[in-house]
């Protein structure tokens, strides 16, 4: 028997970081929005646990206990007393190390698919527990939808999206390393004192009525400097975007990947297009959100 569990990419609409706490984490208010890029992550009962998986730039997936998908397993087999003897099989869709916390969806989905594999019927408060054990996005990749991450991010409250809004998403060479990203933060603020972090009245007003333009007016993202600093080739994928008629532009959590809000499904693919023959990404993808959450397939 397998089970196979389609879990979804996400794009930070608002990342507000605070300044750095004594455990070395940041208190975010972290706005995420679920988009139509998906993985699928499928378990088989095995002799031992093993991971596999396929799609663009699976080679830069680990395939060892440091992957959250096998930590993903090993957690709840911990909690049930169980042995994780799984093969869990990842085909990648959501860009590798790309900021749309590819990573944190396997975990979401190896979570689901091998609580469904193993019968438990565990909780969405026990998954969602879990999830935040394994890592700040794991919880919303079991979600999806809209939702503000408090805390390190894992403290979620579902949002209302009273639309459907469109995106596109430019796929940098190479990744850009998550700690990395926030260590250059902490350098750029050193000796400055940092806000506590607020989710924006304005932006979820335009989430809620689903109005693109006024979204796009309200778009942050705290890490953007720090992405910038580390990889500057970024901004002209940035500029691209917008010259190409985009709304807003943002770099996607801690990057690489850049984000770009559009009008409609036509004006997507009309920046996807315009970004491709720039040469300043190697990919662009379209996508639309909210998106649905970890489910089976």
């Amino acid at each position: 028997m397998s089970v196979t569990v389609r879990v979804p990419a996400k794009v930070n609409v608002q990342l507000a970081v605070g300044g750095a706490r004594p455990d070395g984490f940041h208190d975010l208010a972290n706005v995420f929005l679920a988009v139509g890029l998906y993985d699928e992550v499928t378990v088989t009962a095995a002799q031992a646990l093993t991971i596999t998986c396929s799609g663009p730039d699976a080679d830069q997936v680990p395939l060892d206990r440091t992957n959250l998908a096998a930590r993903a397993a090993e957690a709840l087999a911990a909690r049930h007393g169980l042995s994780p003897d799984v093969h869990i099989h990842i085909a990648k869709d959501i860009p590798v190390a790309g900021g749309m916390a590819g990573g944190s969806a396997d975990g979401a989905g190896a979570l689901l698919a091998c609580d469904a594999l193993w019968g438990l019927g565990s909780s969405r408060s026990e998954l969602l527990d879990i999830c935040a054990e394994l890592g700040s996005d794991v919880p919303f990749s079991l979600v999806g939808g809209a939702a503000l991450g408090t805390g390190r991010g894992e403290r979620l409250t579902e949002l209302e999206a009273g639309g459907e809004f469109h995106w596109v998403f430019a796929v940098a060479d190479g990744g850009l390393s998550t700690p990395a990203v926030y260590a250059e933060f902490d350098r750029l603020h050193a000796g400055a004192a940092v806000p506590a972090p607020v989710a924006s009245p304005a932006l979820l007003a335009a989430l809620r009525t689903g109005d693109a333009t006024a979204l796009a007016g309200a778009l942050t993202n705290d890490l953007q400097p720090a992405a910038l600093s580390l990889r500057p080739v970024l901004s002209a994928t940035l500029e691209s975007g917008m010259a190409a008629g985009a709304l807003a532009s943002l770099v996607s959590g801690s990057g690489p990947t850049t984000a770009f809000l559009t009008k409609s499904p036509e004006g997507a693919r009309q920046v996807a297009d315009a970004l491709l023959r720039s040469g300043t990404c190697r990919a662009a993808r379209v996508a639309a959100s909210p998106a649905r959450g970890a489910v089976r397939v």
